[in-house]
């Protein structure tokens, strides 16, 4: 077992991606969508990296997240992708890239709940 501590952040945003992705979809599915345009549209409004800067600047100010979450933010914020976002520029995509690497680094750690609490989080400050 590798101890999630030690992973790197790109690593933590690859997985909190997709977790956070999944988390959206069956969302907007739950809500009645189901029409691929209307559904990728919406989910944009959660998942670009434009979004998920604005959320994890929102969690910094509201101070939502714990120590070890900043931390980790801060962790996969810093680290050096080597990718270009096509559709942000590079402070966005940096912070949307920490916002990642939290969803990734409590998945990985399993705790689904915490998880689970940002994530809902999320959805009501989008739907506001």
């Amino acid at each position: 077992m590798i101890d999630v501590n030690l992973i790197n952040g790109i690593a933590l945003a690859f997985e909190g991606d997709a977790v956070y992705s999944m988390y959206i979809r069956r969302h907007l599915i739950f809500k009645g969508m189901t029409k691929p345009n209307k559904l990728h549209k919406e989910a944009t409004k959660y998942v670009s990296a434009k979004a998920q800067a604005h959320l994890i600047s929102l969690m910094i100010e509201e101070e939502v997240l714990t120590e070890k979450e900043e931390e980790i933010y801060k962790r996969g914020r810093n680290t050096n992708s080597h990718t270009k976002a096509k559709n942000a520029d590079v402070v966005t995509y940096r912070m949307s890239t920490g916002f990642e690497a939290v969803m990734g680094y409590l998945h990985m750690t399993e705790n689904v709940e915490r998880l689970e609490t940002l994530i809902s989080w999320c959805i009501q400050k989008v739907e506001g």
